[in-house]
């Protein structure tokens, strides 16, 4: 079996170390006494968990942050589901121009594209509300979850479907009980992509959201660049146990062993 040299492992701590640093510093501060950024801290306390869980100024833009990406989440996966099935499974003319068309959110830059919904969604009175919101951060996150979508159909073998509508199902039934459950996988991770695409996006957010509809990144940047609040520290660190926590969960129930009754 062949043996990692010295070089690669070498490099591979390097980037861990470099990815994980800004940890040792964001969560220390999280629990600082100081009223401003100071790092190491003066002293530790929970202060400032208490404050962000009281505070309504950044409770809010949490709750729209999940509001509006769950909204993203659901109509990026209507949208992208059909479109999927028939980009993979049936010629057309013009596949390649709709492929490229599908594509052009993750080329366009962001600030770009923020200026054009602003544009679009003002003219429909949609600027500073969910719903315009919602519509932005879809087109956005359409391509990732189209492709992710479209590569789990392509390596999905046609003949589970046949065999049970050869055994006496219909379309719906086939759709539901093969064609689902075996794609299952491909399409929670599109999904989650979606999810996450939309709640961690703030440039759009910044010129569509407003005040009514402000999300989590954006109260974020007006925080760290206006008023370096502490409690910053506080929502990385959240954010930060919420993604570790969403790796580990599923590792420990896979590694978990299986007891039959």
């Amino acid at each position: 079996m062949p043996t990692v040299g010295p070089l690669p492992l070498i490099l591979a701590i390097v980037v861990a170390v470099f990815l994980a640093a800004p940890l040792f510093v964001v969560v220390p501060m999280s629990f600082s006494t100081a009223i401003s950024f100071e790092f190491p801290p003066p002293g530790y306390w929970l202060g400032y968990y208490r404050a962000f869980a009281a505070d309504e100024t950044w409770l809010i833009p949490t709750a729209n942050s999940f509001v509006i990406a769950l909204g993203t989440m659901a109509a990026t996966m209507l949208l992208v589901i059909p479109a999927a099935f028939g980009f993979v499974r049936y010629r057309f003319t013009g596949k390649g121009v709709v492929n490229q068309l599908l594509m052009l959110p993750l080329i366009v830059p962001h600030l770009v594209s923020a200026l054009g919904y602003y544009g679009f969604l003002a003219r429909l009175q949609l600027t500073g509300t969910h719903l315009g919101v919602i519509i932005a951060h879809t087109v956005l996150s359409v391509p990732v979850a189209f492709l992710v979508i479209c590569a789990a159909l392509k390596g999905f073998d046609r003949n589970l479907e046949r065999a049970a509508m050869s055994a006496g199902a219909g379309p719906l039934r086939t759709f539901l009980y093969v064609t689902l459950p075996v794609l299952r996988p491909g399409i929670l991770v599109g999904a989650l992509f979606a999810f996450l695409s939309s709640f961690n996006e703030a440039v759009v957010a910044i010129f569509i959201g407003g005040r009514d509809a402000a999300t989590l990144p954006k109260k974020m940047f007006e925080s760290i660049r206006l008023e370096s609040d502490p409690i910053i520290a506080v929502v990385s660190t959240l954010l930060t146990g919420a993604v570790l926590l969403g790796v580990l969960i599923p590792l420990f129930f896979r590694r978990r062993p299986f007891h039959a009754a």
